[in-house]
Order: C-alpha cells, then structure tokens, then sequence
C-alpha cells in the first residue's frame, strides 16, 4: 500500500541556470568540475577522510589528531586530541606573509564614516582585547557576553575571546534587557562587551541602559566595558563599568595564542523562541572552523582580490559563520554595514557595493523582496559590474525573486549560491557549487560533499521524489552543535528523538527527479488544509509570481470546515492599486500554480510585512494576526512597530 505522503509538493519550477562561462574555465574557480569530482567522490567513500583532508588543506593545528570522529549519537567529537586556535587561523598565519598590510575589514557606519583594518592592525588589536579580557580576570573557559552594534569592536572583541579560549555570547543588539539578562545568566558570563549605542534608520539607539538594566538582575557579571560609539552621555558604574579606549590604551599588543582542544567551546549562541527559554547552542573550535572555512572558500570561490560582502548581523550565526570566522580564516576581505539598507536612500546597499568594489554578495531573501518593492531604478543608478558571485541565506527564496536577483543584481553574469543551513549546523549544508551545479530557482540544488542529507517520511523512511517530508541529516558532520548549553535531555529531546541515530532539522524538503533539494519551510508552518499538508513557502512563490507583487506571507488559522484556512499577507510593487480584483487575480495565479486546494481564503494587502533587523519574517505575529489573537513571545526585534499596529488596526 502506498504512504500518503508526510507534506505535498504541489508548486513546479522547471527553469534551469547553468554555471557561467566565466566560471567554468579549467583554472577559473577553486572547485572546478574536476575538483568537485575528485572531492565529491572522497566524500562518497568516506566523509571522515574528505573532512580529515579539508582540515589539513584548511587550518593550521598546532597538534594533529589522533582521531578523526568519535561518535556517540547523539554528541560527537571531531579531531580528537588535536590543538589549534581559531584567532591564529584568522590573524596570525596571514600576519605571517604578504596579507599583513591587506585589508581584513572594511567598515561603514551608516551616518557614513568608514574605518579600515588591515590584518595586521587587526591582530594588534584583538590582541590588546584579549590582554584586556585577561586584566579582567577572564581565564579559559569563561564565556564573555557581546551586546554590540556592527561595529569592528565586535569583531575585535570575538576574535580576541577565541585567542585566549573564553567562550563567546553574542546577543543581538535588538533584544529587550529581559532577553539580554536571560542569556547572560544562562551562560554565566563574568564579562559583559557593549557600546554607548549605535546607528539604525537614521537615528541613534542606545545600548548601555539595556545593559545596566540587564545586569540589575543577572548575578555574576563582574565588569561591563562600553565602546564610545553614539557620543551618548552613558552613566558608568564605578568598578564595574570600564571605557573600551581606556583600557586598550594601556594594553600591550602581544598576546600569544591559546593551544586550545579540538572540542574545546568557541561559542554559545541563543536561538530565540516563541516562547519557553531560548536554546543556547553550543559549538566548538576545530570542526566548526574546518566546516565554514571549507564551505566558505568551495560555494562563494573566495579569492585574494575579493570583497565579500555579507549583509548579516553578527549576532546571528550567519554572521559569526560568513562575516568573521570562515572568511578572515580564507585571508579575504570582509565588509560589515553598521546600518538599515534603506537608510539614507533606498539604494544604500547599491552605493555600498559600487563604492567598495564588492564582488561577492550574500544577502537575505526578505532583503531582496524588499528590493523588489522598492523598483529597479535604485540599483540600476549605481555601476554594480564588480559582482561576479550572489548568494542568499535565512529562508528559501521565491523562484520569482531569484531570477529578479540574477537578472537585475547580477546582470545575468553571477551564478547565485542558494545556502540552506542553520544555527545548529554551524556552516552550509546545502547549496550549488557555483562552477558545476546546474541551478534552478527556489532550489538549494545539492548537499555539500561530506553532507549526507535526506527527506524521509515519519516512520524514519526515505521519501520518493516529488513527494516532500521531513529534511533530516544522518551522518555527523564538523560543524554540527554539540549541546544546548546545561541541558543535554532538551538536546536529545530537540534533534535527535524523532529517529534513533538521525538529526532532525525541523524543516519540510522534497526532491525532484534530479536529486535536487527544495526547502519547503519550518514544519510548524506546515498547514492540514482539508486534509492535505501543504508548506508555507510554495504558495508565497505563487503569489509572488504574479507581476503586480513584492512580497508575501502565508499563514493558516483555524478553520471549522477545512481545518486550516489559509491567509496571505501581500505587499503590491510600487504603484499598483491593491484592491478585490487584485486579490482575485492572486487567487486565479495560485489556482493555475498549484491548484484549489491552495487558494488563499483571505487576502490581505500590507505597505510592509513585520520583520526582524536581521530581515526575516515574524511568522508567528502574522499567524496571530490571522486568528485574531494578542501576539506573544519577544517582539523587540521588530525593524518597525508600525507595521504590527497597522496589520492589527491599531492606527489608520
């Protein structure tokens, strides 16, 4: 008897984009079609001796291994015995040579000041940091909490735990003084890292009181240091309180670096829930930096003449994984944006890339929506012929904005590496080497070599294609979180209890006949529509198909009849009158996409959809939103209260 499967994939996209010609040239990018296969193969017989030889091509280890893997499932050990230290990989062999006087970070504020690191003036500094840490009384394996706006102290500041082996917190410089106390506390940090305050959309917000307020009620901090950013008038608590320029003024520049364990913790980083208490994943030095230097080198071709430009903030993990660690440690230049992109203008990014020269650019697909919204004039102003490579990250990208992304951004000459991976998986599990994969809008495409990922249904068995399931990996990889920080039950219980052995990544997938992977969303946006499970993701695609629109949301409410009845939240492109007739139109376009049984039963049309800073969609606002209920859970990291007021009919 056939299984029903566990969601339908019901959306279709036949496009296909070949590698570009300048790309597929024998000595054109570091993974070439002889070189992927060459890797590909290794990995097929062994994904322990293509991550033992990624490792030694990669990072520098002060001791070898004894052991590739040790694995107990559900906890893993990667390169057992090993030492190294993930500031060295990213300062000091580069201080070594030539790449001393190279720029590391290229900064710019968003009132438009600019500051330059070399690597060298770089390693100066993070080791002036770790000498403050350690003045501090931070000794090995204390965790420091980072409270930062995008400013290269941030940088610095992580950097210069990882030297002396002090494990790092970075929170989100959006979250609420409740949300700072709760990861503080449960981390234990003795040291707390922030500034005065820092730029967003025009304006000055402040840091410190958050942190004063926080601090109120989290036992344990011993001192706050504070960067003059803002110019802000701060109170500063006597023997607590410290001014990061004060300090560093009297610190020496050297600081040698910790020979630290393989396994040792590099990181702690909180997930932020709807509700309960936030997860901290906890990731460690050796596999992690092997992982996202290895994939950050193989997906976005990085070279010595590159500027890379990834649009994340750090505190979140894309921007710990692709803005510092795995690409300081490649010896490129990394460019960080303090600010909002559409502050001053609606073309800041575009200026951005024109006047820094950026070649690679790895960008969020809300961002791009929003782009979109706002019309092609903004980029068409700017020259952007410096990209050669596009990437995105956060959530899968509508086809219809892919091909906006390729066509208008990249000048259809820059293949795009669509990345699916997680907080928990460190680095990119899943997306197209962009000189060997076919690529197809929406899609992923392929796991990474070493990555064995899979769609099963819920018995554990695999699903065939086109149907979709559940996305799950079944082999350890470097990268992979080692725990939730104190809490190894919720660890089990979160990934590893669904299948015995197996990960289970939350995420709806199918694959199509060419072994292709398509994300098709959280499971918990998965919606029973008369009986048919159906992802949020393919009937956003479909609305967003239709040429009169920017963005949309799906969610479904509670429906008597049908179980679900699903509800879109649409933002029109500029100029275009929202309207019934044009919410019959998106029902028609969904009807033709996908069929009937995803029609939209309400329609709603929006200026703005309610995002985070980090430029992802509240689903869960818009899923109250749509029942009719009061929003729980943080809502701090809102970009702008406004839009949740409008949607609920708080103001005219």
């Amino acid at each position: 008897m056939k299984r029903v499967p566990d969601i339908e994939s019901l959306l279709r996209e036949s496009r296909v984009f070949k590698p570009p010609a300048a790309f597929m040239q024998p000595r054109a990018a570091n993974w070439n079609r002889k070189t992927a296969r060459e890797q590909q193969k290794l990995a097929a017989q062994s994904p322990e001796r293509f991550w033992a030889k990624m490792a030694r091509e990669h990072i520098h280890w002060f001791t070898p291994w004894r052991k590739v893997l040790d694995w107990k499932p559900p906890f893993a050990k990667w390169f057992v015995g090993a030492r190294t230290n993930v500031s060295y990989n990213c300062l000091d062999r580069h201080v070594e040579g030539w790449r001393r006087n190279k720029a590391a970070i290229l900064w710019e504020g968003e009132p438009g000041d600019t500051r330059t690191l070399t690597f060298g003036e770089l390693h100066r500094q993070v080791c002036r940091f770790a000498n403050v840490l350690k003045g501090l009384g931070v000794k090995r394996g204390d965790r420091v909490a980072l409270y930062m706006p995008m400013i290269p102290e941030l940088a610095i500041a992580m950097l210069a735990c990882t030297r002396i082996g002090a494990p790092h917190s970075i929170v989100f410089g959006g979250f609420s003084a409740e949300a700072l106390r709760e990861r503080i506390s449960d981390a234990g940090a003795r040291v707390v890292v922030t500034a005065d305050g820092g730029y967003r959309r025009g304006e000055a917000f402040p840091l410190k009181p958050t942190v004063d307020r926080a601090c109120a009620g989290a036992s344990g901090v011993e001192s706050v240091v504070v960067v003059k950013r803002s110019g802000e008038p701060m109170p500063m608590r006597k023997g607590r309180d410290h001014w990061w320029h004060e300090l560093m003024a009297e610190a020496s520049s050297r600081c040698a670096p910790a020979k630290l364990d393989a396994e040792h913790p590099l990181f702690i980083l909180y997930t932020s829930g709807t509700t309960g208490k936030p997860k901290g994943i906890l990731h460690t030095t050796g596999g992690y930096l092997t992982h996202v230097t290895t994939t950050a080198k193989a997906l976005f071709d990085l070279r010595d003449e590159d500027v890379y430009w990834c649009t994340a903030d750090i505190g979140w993990i894309t921007g710990h994984s692709y803005v510092i660690y795995g690409i300081l440690a490649n010896g490129t230049t990394t460019l960080m944006y303090e600010g909002a992109p559409t502050t001053p203008g609606p073309d800041r990014f575009w200026s951005i890339i024109e006047r820094h020269g950026v070649s690679i650019f790895y960008t969020a697909p809300t961002a791009i929506r929003t782009f979109i919204r706002l019309g092609d004039e903004h980029p068409k102003r700017h020259d952007l012929t410096s990209l050669r490579l596009l990437g995105t990250v956060g959530e899968p990208i509508n086809p219809e904005a892919w091909t906006w992304y390729h066509r208008v951004i990249g000048g259809r000459r820059c293949p795009i590496v669509d990345t699916w991976w997680q907080t928990e998986t460190g680095g990119i599990m899943i997306a197209p080497l962009p000189a060997v994969t076919d690529t197809r809008p929406g899609s992923a495409t392929h796991p990474f070599p070493g990555i064995d990922a899979a769609v099963l249904d819920d018995d554990g068995a695999p699903v065939a294609p086109p149907d979709g399931g559940f996305l799950a990996i079944r082999k350890p990889w470097p990268g992979m979180l080692r725990g939730i920080w104190g809490d190894r039950k919720r660890f089990r219980e979160t990934y590893w209890s669904k299948w015995k052995g197996l990960y289970f990544t939350g995420d709806g997938a199918h694959q199509d006949k060419s072994g292709n992977f398509w994300i098709m969303g959280r499971i918990d946006d998965v919606m029973n529509v008369s009986g048919h499970r159906i992802g949020t993701m393919e009937v956003e695609s479909a609305l967003v198909s239709h040429r009169d629109v920017a963005e949309a949301a799906v969610v479904g409410r509670p429906d008597e009849v049908t179980g679900t009845a699903i509800v879109a939240f649409v933002t029109p492109r500029a100029g275009i009158a929202a309207g019934p007739a044009l919410a019959d139109a998106l029902r028609a376009q969904v009807t033709r996409q996908i069929g009937a049984i995803a029609r939209p039963r309400d329609i709603r049309f929006t200026d703005a959809l309610p995002k985070t800073r980090s430029a992802k969609i509240m689903r869960r606002l818009l899923r109250d939103i749509a029942a009719g209920r009061e929003a729980v859970g943080d809502t701090t990291t809102l970009e702008d209260y406004t839009v949740l007021a409008k949607l609920r009919g708080d103001e005219d």
